[in-house]
């Protein structure tokens, strides 16, 4: 890993792209410290540890607590995609979008982006209130009708502007810009974790937690690259003069095939009626906001159900058995031993849905882990499978594309 780190930097437009990557970053996490204009606040907002607003403060960078111009983070953005993959689903009209190529998917986007905005400035109207009523971010003036309307605007530009920063990322640096800022909010709050651990817990469990946190990343990145592949036979075709075909090749199935997608979904639609339960005074959204948070039981119990079904609907949108199989048959390609046409769609489906359930259990189970070490073992500080399956989800496909890179700039050909 480290060569590949100093063959990148040798390579001066992989150099520029990691430089790019760096200072995009470095912007994000400055504006998760630069507070919002007309909040007046001696310190941070002070979460309880575990809670809902805890939870979304993660994926913010500390951002909220701050209540920083980029305090919505990255998730309005988030939110919005799930939408707009959910209606795919139910909409012709967009399903038909998406399959246009680059034009669709360009005109997918556009809409992905309206949408962000629109959620960003209704979810900063209701943090306003909340700033105001509990935590009293407006000082001795109270909350006025001007110094509202600044940090709504502030906040839902500080949104727009983090999805174009990602953007940014995605284009003209290394990897996934939503991913990369989505891992390095995570990664800024573990030192404060690992601090706490260290200076309030005795030796005893830092080495636990040392060998726990070993034997996770082991067995996310085993499954994380486990695969079924599929053999491929592809006929021989005489055309003209030329000979095309007659290699075999191989389909991979990936057991996880959704990524972190299923994870970062559920804790959104999750997070959503928590967090606007706990925002109201009525008695029943009280009761939810105490009863259920990231570190209940009931949370956890439905976010792994959601978990579950999300993983399946995602690795559906990935890959469609019959339009494989009828590219297969467009192609000459045929899997020995199964007929082509709708018996390859059949195979393919069959499989993939016995390899999507170890996966989908798998997901559920990284979700789980983290409630009971702070049940059971009293770890003082949140750090959720959702961070621990994007961390290290993250790095792997950044490693991935950097080597990818890599091996383009320096493949010689034929000819030296």
């Amino acid at each position: 890993m480290w060569q590949s780190l100093v063959n990148a930097w040798k390579l001066p437009d992989l150099r520029k792209k990691l430089l790019f990557t760096a200072l995009i970053i470095a912007l994000y996490r400055l504006g998760c410290y630069i507070p919002s204009p007309g909040v007046v606040l001696d310190g941070g907002l002070e979460f309880e540890g575990g809670g809902v607003f805890s939870f979304i403060d993660l994926f913010a960078g500390g951002g909220l607590q701050n209540v920083a111009i980029f305090a919505l983070g990255i998730m309005p953005y988030i939110t919005a995609s799930i939408i707009m993959q959910l209606l795919t689903m139910v909409s012709k009209r967009l399903e038909a979008l998406m399959k246009e190529g680059p034009t669709g998917q360009k005109k997918m986007n556009q809409y992905t982006r309206y949408f962000t905005a629109g959620l960003a400035l209704v979810e900063s109207v209701g943090f306003l209130f909340l700033f105001d009523q509990q935590y009293g971010a407006f000082g001795d003036v109270g909350l006025t009708p001007l110094r509202g309307m600044l940090v709504v605007m502030t906040l839902t530009v500080g949104a727009v502007m983090v999805m174009w920063l990602g953007e940014l990322i995605t284009q003209r640096g290394i990897g996934n810009g939503i991913s990369l800022m989505i891992f390095a909010s995570i990664v800024s709050r573990l030192p404060g974790g690992l601090w706490r651990l260290f200076t309030e817990e005795p030796a005893w469990m830092w080495i636990a937690m040392a060998i726990i946190a070993l034997a996770v990343i082991v067995f996310v990145i085993y499954i994380t690259q486990g695969q079924r592949r599929i053999p491929v036979q592809y006929a021989k075709r005489v055309v003209g003069r030329k000979v095309y075909g007659g290699q075999s090749t191989y389909i991979p199935l990936k057991v996880n095939m959704a990524g972190v997608i299923p994870v970062i979904f559920a804790s959104s639609v999750l997070m959503l009626p928590v967090t606007l339960a706990q925002m109201s005074q009525w008695g029943w959204a009280v009761w939810l906001a105490e009863h259920v948070g990231p570190s209940s039981w009931w949370y956890v119990a439905a976010e792994m159900i959601l978990i579950i079904l999300f993983t399946y609907f995602y690795t559906a949108v990935q890959f469609n058995p019959i339009d494989q199989a009828d590219n297969l048959k467009k192609y000459g390609g045929f899997i020995p031993g199964i007929r082509p046409g709708r018996p390859t769609a059949a195979y393919l489906d069959r499989v993939l849905t016995r390899i999507t359930f170890p996966g989908a259990l798998f997901l559920a189970s990284i979700v789980l882990l983290p409630t009971l070490l702070i049940k059971f073992m009293g770890v003082p500080f949140y750090f959720g499978g959702t961070s621990i399956l994007i961390v290290i989800g993250v790095a792997l496909d950044t490693m991935q594309q950097m080597e990818s890179q890599l091996l383009m700039r320096h493949y010689e050909g034929f000819l030296k």
